[in-house]
């Protein structure tokens, strides 16, 4: 097995050891969960992309030095060579020669033949080239970037934010700087140039990454908070703009959502596909992401003849979501959870976690020690591991492809300490 096989196979036992074991089958949150999993052992952060084209074996030569040695850090060794001799112990041959013996023979060999060691020279000058080559590294002085952040306002969407960074000292071939997950909100920038502007448009908790070529150098955090409900739609195809729907009103007899008259009056075609977002984003984060609670009692007046009517509760974690999806009881297959990985219903039975979206029912989220539960209408209906990162709960939202009506909604901490509590 060549070297360039091996890294795939590497990459392909991360996937294993991590629950995947369809690679087409992963999303981009598949390949980015890949990469936070490899950073909390080894402390360098390979992206998601990155990762995917390895898995596929899709590069020409070596990753450099610091990305090998990541993969390697994760099976708990030191460097990349240590792991690759590891491997190749593990693989010798049973009928393999000693290496005495060959020495001897080659030994012998090399003193019967002068123009024989002329030629192994030669061969091991072209070897250590190659290898030379192979380990030089596209990337180099990563550790002199600076990447840092402010906001135009506190709480307020849109908020611009002001990008600083420096990169005069790092070599590569490009530079970018990327809002969040999303690799199309993605900016090119330059050397000798300090300052970039961007628009954030949705509030939350967004993770900007600064790029050199496909590698990410180095992440900052930027909160987006609204300290208030905040609601939008955003039309269900690749268009992913937010219209906002603004109204003081969104309480109604102890109810709280949106009616569809609301919507028309922000000028939004509710004849569209949409998804529809009730947002909530404190400016403080008090609850841990592996213990809380979230109760709700919520259903969904539909504003479209949809087939497959659903409501997605997701909640938004330092860096990461827990998020549940759920649907009529004859759509289970559009049903789906991301609790550090994605389980969809078409690959999984989570007929569970299905209902009638339209009537009332009572929906309980609830996670003790990284053990995530699920209830409905007081009955457990599944529980699975979670992510094993210990963050903060930076909000919650609950998104459906019509209009959400919510009689309560209570998140806490185990600890009794409180995100959100109101009975309307």
């Amino acid at each position: 097995m060549n070297e360039r096989d091996l890294v795939k196979d590497v990459i392909l036992e991360v996937f294993n050891k991590s629950g995947y074991s369809d690679t087409v089958q992963m999303t981009q949150r598949d390949f980015d969960y890949i990469s936070s999993e490899i950073e909390k052992k080894s402390g360098i952060v390979i992206s998601g992309t990155t990762i995917k084209r390895l898995s596929f074996g899709d590069f020409s030569r070596l990753p450099q030095v610091a990305t090998l040695n990541a993969i390697a850090n994760y099976f708990d060794y030191k460097t990349w060579q240590d792991f690759k001799t590891s491997r190749s112990k593990i693989t010798k041959p049973e009928k393999e020669i000693s290496s005495s013996i060959i020495r001897k023979r080659e030994f012998r060999f090399l003193k019967r033949k002068l123009v024989y060691i002329s030629a192994s020279i030669l061969v091991i000058i072209v070897i250590f080239g190659f290898f030379l080559f192979k380990s030089s590294p596209g990337i180099s002085n990563v550790e002199n970037a600076k990447f840092f952040c402010q906001r135009s306002t506190r709480n307020e969407v849109p908020n611009t934010v002001i990008f600083n960074y420096d990169i005069d000292h790092v070599h590569a071939d490009s530079f970018f700087i990327q809002q969040s997950w999303d690799k199309n909100r993605r900016k090119r920038i330059y050397k000798n140039t300090h300052t970039i502007t961007d628009i954030y448009y949705e509030p939350g908790y967004h993770i900007a990454k600064l790029i050199a070529n496909d590698s990410i150098i180095k992440t900052i955090d930027v909160h987006i908070p609204t300290d208030r409900w905040f609601f939008y739609a955003i039309d269900n195809i690749a268009n992913y703009i937010p219209e906002y729907i603004k109204t003081d009103k969104y309480l109604n007899n102890g109810i709280l959502g949106l009616s569809a008259q609301q919507v028309k009056e922000n000028n939004i075609d509710i004849t569209k596909d949409k998804l529809y977002h009730y947002t909530y984003f404190p400016s403080e984060m008090t609850v841990k992401s592996n213990n809380f609670r979230l109760k709700t009692k919520i259903r969904m007046n539909e504003v479209t003849n949809s087939l497959c009517p659903y409501i997605t509760i997701e909640l938004f974690c330092q860096g990461y979501f827990i998020l549940m999806k759920t649907t009529n009881k004859g759509c289970a297959n559009k049903a789906s959870l991301l609790l550090g990985k994605e389980i969809k219903g078409n690959e999984a039975d989570l007929t569970a976690l299905t209902f009638d979206v339209s009537k009332w029912t009572d929906v309980e989220i609830a996670s003790t020690n990284n053990i995530v539960s699920i209830y409905i209408n007081n009955k457990k209906v599944f529980f699975a591991p979670s992510f094993d990162r210990i963050k903060y709960i930076s909000g919650f939202a609950f998104i459906s492809n019509g209009l959400c009506e919510m009689d309560k909604v209570e998140l806490t901490g185990l600890d009794g300490k409180i995100v959100y509590k109101n009975e309307f």
